[in-house]
């Protein structure tokens, strides 16, 4: 039995159904009762209503599990959910877990959230769990939240300057979340920074983007006071905001580049490029201009 925690989620989903999809038992845990979790229930998993904080509720989630996939959203309140997932797991004997980090989690990290992925690392590493963390660059869906559509022209106003990336798409991840589930040994202890086929700029990506939609796009480098101002007036919670102004610093610094085989050497498949990505979401690039939805 494997828990897969923010089971709704990009990551969590796509990773629940490549376990059912490989014959295991997956237990589903969501914040609430939607559309998202009755699909869940209805491929096979168990579904499990739970809140991070509550240690009653995520006992009772680890309960019986063998491995768990935890993925904490960017939010207020991820050491009191790490420390209380390391106590219900350890309680509950789970041999291993697989910790959803960020890319720009270190100790001399300005994102607040940031350095408490990095705090939150160490607390695990601290339990008797075989411990892999999971460290993404910059998801390929992020195009889609930060996309507008403005009179048939695509933009992308992002404050990461010239800095480059590869982009890489939330199912890609969870091929080497399943992997990591389901054959621990080999990599606990281990952190995998997470990375897309090609490093790219924000012009580049445009280039591309254009070439797969078959429509105008413009990468338009902003300020990162812009970039925080127009993210509060749009009441996105302050704990995100400080993060992302910080990540869009980190970025123009190179902390987001790179490229690497993990997918490919752990997961089992090339990842996806941006063409590849773009295509496969080509109506919803085309559909309303879209911003961020955290």
């Amino acid at each position: 039995m494997f828990l897969v925690t923010g089971a709704t989620g990009k990551t969590g989903g796509a990773t629940v159904d490549l376990l059912l999809a490989r014959g295991h038992h997956v237990r589903a845990m969501v914040r609430r009762e939607d559309a998202r979790s009755r699909a869940l229930a209805a491929a096979g998993a168990e579904v499990v209503q739970a809140d991070f904080l509550d240690l009653d509720g995520v006992t009772a989630a680890l309960r019986g599990v063998s491995g768990a996939y935890f993925c904490y959203p960017i939010r207020a309140g991820l050491l009191d959910a790490t420390v209380t997932f390391a106590q219900a797991a350890t309680e509950n004997g789970v041999r291993s877990v697989v910790d959803m980090s960020q890319i720009s989690a270190r100790r001399e990290a300005r994102s607040n959230a940031a350095r408490q992925h990095w705090l939150a690392e160490r607390v695990l590493e601290r339990t008797g769990l075989l411990t892999t963390h999971l460290r993404p660059t910059f998801f390929a869906e992020w195009l889609t939240s930060w996309w507008e559509l403005r009179d048939g022209e695509g933009l992308l106003r992002l404050p990461f300057g010239d800095g480059r990336h590869a982009p890489i798409a939330s199912a890609d991840q969870a091929h080497v979340i399943a992997a990591v589930l389901t054959d621990p040994e080999p990599h606990a202890g281990a952190a995998y920074s997470l990375h897309g086929p090609v490093e790219l700029d924000h012009h580049a990506i445009a280039r591309i983007m254009a070439g797969t939609l078959g429509i105008p796009v413009r990468y338009e480098p902003i300020g990162v006071e812009e970039f925080t101002s127009a993210m509060t007036a749009r009441g996105l919670p302050a704990h995100l905001v400080q993060h992302l102004g910080h990540v869009a610093i980190d970025y123009r610094h190179g902390v987001f580049a790179g490229t690497n085989d993990v997918v490919e050497r752990i997961g089992g498949l090339v990842p996806r490029s941006v063409e590849q990505f773009v295509l496969a979401h080509k109506d919803t690039f085309t559909a309303n201009g879209l911003y961020f939805v955290p």
